[in-house]
């Protein structure tokens, strides 16, 4: 099958020693994707940085400029999490590009992955939780927009709930927005999604699994999208820092294989990105992420 997986180039951009560990895993995992011959160097894509003109469909000009010129006051850098410099602002332009290359590729050819992004805790005007830019919101009003798509659906399953991209497209019923995550987690003001779940903590697999598939199935009885993004967090792990769920790996590669699955069946392209997982073993984050690309292979 041709396969389009978008690679940051500039994972490396200058962090604080205490921001570089969770880095890591976009420099890791095309590396173990390699290593196993799972795909090829010429599968990887370098994605270009997004136009300014795209982002401004979905963010507004004010805080655009803000991150083009530098000029996020202290309390805006803390609520994000990074401090701001140049080289993070370009590298968030290039993951939001890899997520809209990956949501072109996949129309046609049914899967595409983008190695980072899933930066769903992104607003209009504002950024926080490790996110600038809401990759899935520019890459869904670029398809509306440019009349791609005219049904979107937004699978979260991130351990943290989209609230970004759920106060994006509250009033946009062409992007149904499904979030199930940690009911005691972050963010602790919840947005309103078109379907949220929120999970006790300490729930494990079977009831886990159980509440995806009843939830799968009832939103494609109801509607039929051109398009699903799915951001694919593997921070449910119960191994994870702070997930406060107890998803074993192989708990977390069938609910991969369960959403590959549900859209292959009905015939609906996906996009992944692939959001947060921050376990204090980084083989535990890589494998977790690595499983999403064979399960994504495998069904596609």
């Amino acid at each position: 099958m041709n396969r389009y997986i978008a690679f940051d180039p500039i994972y490396a951009h200058p962090l604080p020693a205490g921001h570089r560990f969770p880095m890591l895993k976009y420099e890791l995992i095309p590396a173990q994707l390699l290593y196993e011959s799972i795909i090829t160097e010429k599968e990887l894509y370098r994605p270009n940085s997004c136009a300014i003109a795209t982002v401004l469909k979905t963010h507004t000009e004010a805080y655009v400029q803000k991150l083009i010129h530098q000029q996020l006051s202290a309390r805006e850098q803390r609520h994000i999490g990074f401090p701001q410099s140049p080289a993070l602002t370009q590298r968030e332009l290039i993951i939001t590009q890899g997520t809209i290359d990956c949501a072109d590729f996949a129309l046609s050819n049914g899967v595409a992955l983008n190695v980072a992004g899933g930066t769903h805790h992104a607003f209009a005007d504002r950024g926080e939780g490790f996110c600038l830019l809401n990759d899935v919101g520019v890459a869904a009003n670029y398809l509306l927009e440019e009349k791609k798509c005219r049904q979107i659906l937004v699978i979260d399953l991130d351990v943290h709930q989209g609230n970004g991209t759920a106060k994006l497209f509250e009033n946009k019923p062409a992007v149904f927005t499904f979030s199930m995550h940690g009911r005691h987690n972050y963010p602790f003001h919840k947005e309103q999604s078109d379907l949220d779940i929120p999970l006790e903590d300490g729930i494990g697999n079977d009831a886990y699994l159980f509440l995806l598939e009843e939830q799968l199935t009832d939103i494609l009885n109801r509607i039929k999208p051109d398009l699903a993004f799915y951001i694919a967090g593997v921070d449910i792990l119960e191994t994870d820092k702070f997930g406060k769920l107890n998803i074993s790996k192989e708990g977390c590669r069938l609910r991969d294989r369960m959403v590959f699955t549900y859209l292959q069946r009905a015939g609906i392209p996906c996009v992944v990105s692939m959001g947060g997982g921050y376990s204090p073993d980084i083989r535990d984050i890589v494998e977790a992420h690595c499983n999403t690309f064979r399960e994504a292979f495998s069904i596609y």
